[in-house]
């Protein structure tokens, strides 16, 4: 590998990890799009940076661009407190409105400027090891890696010194007001550290890539973990992965690198949104299939307990009176039997002792509302594992 091919995955791998940090907490809070309107409303905070200093490399840039960031997220709380729309029309009113004055400052203005729209947006982080920190006669490697760089080591460090209170007030705010730190103020510097990061990290990689970066990987790493420290350390591996990888990607089939990239968290959130676990497409299928054959596992183990005639317990019984199907009634007493909790003797059923005593304990579970106790239960007893 050449110099430029590792300072791109670097740059890559660091953006990857500043981005999952606030967007996980965003995720959390039901505030995924919010990054993408914070990545397309800073526009109008660059265009006037540039206007005030005419210097596309002035720190004004970004310090507006953030201030921009900020102003949106104002906007849409003011618009969503009022109760007259929800957020995500709150989001979709605001942004598009600060994005077209961006556009229009430029069109008007700075026409003759290397300001675009499209450079902007797309970002390309191939020409990011072209744009270099010089210190006098000496190479301090490439701008974005150094604003980025620092990004990072500023959220790290503010995440270390606010992990109790961001976690607190984002799943639970009023417990955090009741403990004496305000969840407005973290809210709000959460959203200052986004925007300051989209700002940072969109000239290297392009707004749209920020947004992937910020939202995929957390979005990974919650069907996999409920432990928030889990979730970001998750969400910062899943990033690095998926920079990795779409480099190599774009290298293979000569494309974008921020497009490869994109696709490759794609398909990344894919597999994992099937296959997780616990909450896995497949997965909640699976369970949704299996509370039915349990609902009609302790409906029959009901009738059995209450019916002690033996007409009402020979085994045609199932399809005559319970009306269930031949597939459906041959798949409750397999379950059954393999649980030992029935035994078949000249075709008919009989609850064995542990039939009967799971099926009193799951009566008193389910008039006393207990659900959580009956998944219990069904470990104990072993269902579903015989």
């Amino acid at each position: 590998m050449t110099s430029a091919q590792i300072e791109i995955q670097l740059i890559a791998c660091i953006v990857a990890v500043a981005c999952a940090i606030p967007g996980t907490f965003l995720v959390l809070r039901k505030m995924a799009m919010i990054s993408d309107a914070i990545s397309h409303s800073i526009l109008p905070g660059i265009v006037i940076g540039f206007f005030l200093t005419e210097d596309l490399n002035s720190p004004w840039l970004i310090l507006l661009a953030a201030f921009s960031g900020i102003l949106t997220v104002v906007l849409v709380e003011y618009i969503q407190k009022t109760g007259l729309v929800k957020e995500d029309t709150a989001i979709g009113l605001v942004f598009p409105s600060l994005f077209s004055i961006g556009v229009i400052l430029i069109a008007k203005n700075a026409g003759d400027v290397h300001l675009d729209v499209d450079a902007v947006l797309l970002g390309e982080l191939a020409f990011a090891p072209f744009d270099r920190v010089i210190i006098g006669s000496a190479d301090m490697g490439p701008k974005s890696l150094w604003v980025i760089g620092i990004i990072l080591l500023v959220t790290l460090a503010l995440l270390l010194a606010f992990f109790k209170e961001l976690k607190i007030s984002t799943f639970d705010k009023q417990l955090a007001a009741t403990l004496g730190f305000s969840p407005v103020i973290m809210h709000y510097g959460l959203m200052t550290v986004a925007s300051v990061t989209t700002v940072g990290a969109f000239d290297a990689v392009g707004a749209i890539l920020v947004v992937a970066l910020m939202i995929a990987p957390p979005a990974m790493a919650y069907l996999l973990t409920n432990n928030l420290k889990k979730m970001l350390l998750m969400a910062s591996v899943f990033g690095i992965i998926g920079a990795i990888l779409g480099y190599w990607v774009a290298h293979w089939l000569d494309a974008s690198i921020a497009g490869s990239i994109t696709t490759v968290l794609g398909v990344l959130f894919f597999l994992i949104y099937m296959f997780s676990p616990n909450r896995g497409l497949i997965s909640v299928l699976y369970r949704q299939k299996r509370q039915k054959v349990e609902v009609h596992l302790l409906t029959f183990l009901l009738h059995l307990q209450n019916h002690s005639e033996k007409s009402e317990r020979h085994i045609n019984h199932l399809n005559e009176h319970i009306n269930w199907h031949k597939v459906r009634a041959q798949s409750v007493l397999d379950l059954a039997l393999k649980n030992n909790m029935i035994t078949i003797d000249d075709s008919i059923i009989s609850l064995t002792d542990k039939g009967k005593t799971f099926t009193s304990e799951a009566i008193n579970y389910i008039i006393t509302n207990k659900s959580a106790a009956i998944e219990e239960m069904k470990d104990r007893f072993f269902l579903f594992r015989g």
